[in-house]
């Protein structure tokens, strides 16, 4: 989309909150972004910004149009760009790295429910617990469970209408040590079901109404003189103290609260998550986010406070926060200078802190076990903001005196090596006069037309060795085949090593020592050898035989053996007809002799 384009629109476009959507050519949202005045927001990606970032230049230049959507205040835009953002996944957005699979505690929804770890959720009615970032952690809570209450485990799903006696055996036999029998009748429903809703309390975190319920019990079977069952429930009480005094206990003075802190770092913003329950820390988390655009950090943090909030299924009234924000949910957020909250931001900060040196080290050993054209390309998909790597790279460059003798060459790189084997020369046929605009359409017509032809592999790259005009002339051809937005087309110009996009006028400028850079230059130089050396090859042979190969029916083969045996132009002129006709033919004598009679 071009300034002109937003121009027609741009008196039309309100000054008022709301939400805006940019739209490529296939009718797809490629950007949702929020603005406190859409007017002022919209009009910043048209303007003639020099510092704009190459990836907003990207965005602009891959949309055709944008919509926006008016709203009443800035809370309700955040409410739905949040939507919009989970809906249709822009390219754009911010891009969540969060691919970890989770451990879930579940409770199935059952008639005498089971309780049990599963890696897997589904809408099946059943309560899910988690997702906890540690297997172990869960298998602890688990195991608790299993001291503190006798659960069914079974398959089986035996009631008072339904036992059968090859079946009642087998619940004897297998499941009587972990639970109390309620499936053939030996416990009751309703102490079932208290005992799991005393289990859904453990998983929520909250051990206060557990001990009490524990207490209540010992109590009411000391009343009713039931020593053993009373010892019973003392036993699981001290193992639930036990279990709770191993927790991670901030204060208990603190009630239920969420804890976030963040980092930026270049195009990578990091945070921390922890989650608070009656003083003690049950689950923590850490999110890695890529910035597509120029985000800022604030709405950064509201996203991930809304993502971790509902994947961990947090209602905690309070959020505690280095800095004060606004936030969509009604909740509290607290910026602690000192005390027990200030504590836990500085914890999360410190896990932040190890959990960014922990990925730096991954980063670096991943960047080791790479090879150095692994690695090369890498850089150069993410310099250029390529969907896929560039593995296979195609360079153009033309090659002319004054317009004679002009050609062309197509140099091919593969896995940032050069392909010798698959280099092309082309002799330029309809082209007369020094034309660089249209030589170059003419091999890339040439060349891909072929290739879409055949079905051979296209390259992921194209490089035009050429400013703006020659880009723009093999950018018309490469639309023509409907290759656009299926390979990337680059211009490099000369100058001062600039990169050219079809339809950018402002140029990308690559660190001179970037690796990206020097494999363009690797191939616009290979591309500019191998033409010239084809341009003085043919130049060579033209020179040699342009006085003979003018003569109609003197081919360049008999050109060449007319000079070899006579050795020059002038001794083949100054031959007998008889002398020229012994060797080559009455035919070749007769036309030779005429050329030059007519001369």
């Amino acid at each position: 989309m071009t300034t002109k384009d937003y121009q027609e629109v741009a008196p039309q476009i309100p000054h008022e909150p709301g939400v805006y959507r940019f739209i490529d050519e296939k009718d797809t949202v490629i950007y949702v972004g929020k603005a406190k005045n859409l007017k002022k927001r919209l009009s910043s990606y048209f303007g003639e910004k020099k510092h704009q970032q190459f990836k907003t230049k990207a965005l602009v230049r891959n949309a055709v149009k944008f919509e926006y959507t008016i709203v009443e205040t800035e809370h309700d835009a955040l409410l739905l760009e949040n939507t919009l953002i989970k809906k249709f996944m822009p390219r754009y957005n911010v891009m969540l790295k969060d691919g970890k699979t989770y451990a879930y505690i579940v409770v199935k929804k059952e008639r005498f429910p089971r309780v049990f770890f599963t890696r897997r959720v589904f809408k099946d009615g059943s309560t899910y617990f988690g997702p906890y970032t540690s297997k172990h952690r869960a298998n602890i809570i688990l195991d608790i469970i299993k001291k503190l209450f006798k659960l069914r485990t079974c398959n089986l799903n035996l009631t008072e209408k339904n036992v059968d006696e090859g079946k009642f055996k087998v619940c004897l036999e297998y499941h009587i040590k972990n639970c109390l029998g309620p499936c053939v009748g030996f416990e009751s429903q309703e102490a079932y079901d208290e005992k799991i809703r005393q289990v859904k309390n453990i998983l929520k975190g909250q051990i206060s109404p557990v001990r009490d319920w524990l207490k209540s019990k010992i109590q009411e079977c000391a009343e009713k003189l039931e020593f053993e069952e009373a010892q019973y429930y003392k036993e699981r009480l001290d193992t639930l103290t036990d279990y709770q005094s191993k927790s991670t206990v901030v204060n208990t003075s603190i009630k239920d609260s969420d804890v976030f802190s963040i980092r930026v770092e270049e195009e990578m913003a990091y945070v921390s998550y922890l989650k608070i329950i009656n003083g003690a820390l049950v689950n923590s988390d850490n999110l890695e986010l890529k910035m597509n655009l120029n985000d800022d950090p604030d709405d950064l943090l509201v996203f991930s406070i809304n993502y971790l909030r509902e994947k961990f299924n947090s209602i905690s009234p309070e959020v505690i926060l280095s800095k004060r924000i606004t936030l969509i949910d009604n909740v509290q957020v607290t910026v602690p200078q000192r005390g027990d909250k200030k504590h836990l931001l500085d914890l999360a900060e410190k896990n932040l802190k190890y959990y960014m040196l922990q990925k730096r080290k991954e980063s670096i050993n991943s960047i080791k076990k790479q090879t150095p054209a692994e690695r090369i390309l890498k850089t150069m998909q993410e310099d250029l903001q390529m969907d896929e790597l560039p593995f296979h790279i195609e360079c153009f460059d033309n090659s002319n005196i004054q317009g004679s003798d002009p050609v062309a060459s197509c140099v091919v790189f593969k896995n940032a090596k050069p392909s010798k084997k698959d280099y092309r020369k082309f002799n330029i046929k309809t082209v007369v006069g020094p034309d660089d605009f249209a030589s170059m359409k003419e091999v890339v017509a040439r060349r891909y037309k072929r290739l879409k032809e055949e079905k051979q592999p296209l390259p992921q790259l194209i490089i035009i060795d050429g400013g703006k005009g020659q880009l723009s002339a093999a950018y018309e051809i490469i639309k023509d085949l409907g290759l656009d937005g299926k390979i990337t087309l680059i211009g490099i110009a000369k100058r001062l090593e600039e990169i050219y996009f079809p339809g950018d006028s402002i140029p990308l400028y690559i660190n001179k020592k970037s690796e990206t850079l020097k494999l363009i230059q690797h191939l616009r130089n290979e591309a500019h050898r191998f033409a010239i050396t084809f341009h003085r090859d043919q130049r060579s042979k033209n020179a040699l035989g342009t006085e003979l190969t003018n003569i109609q029916g003197i081919g360049e083969k008999i050109s060449t053996d007319l000079l070899r045996h006579f050795g020059s132009v002038k001794r083949v002129k100054d031959a007998s007809a008889e002398n020229i006709e012994i060797h080559f033919g009455k035919g070749i004598a007769k036309k030779i002799k005429n050329y030059f009679e007519e001369e």
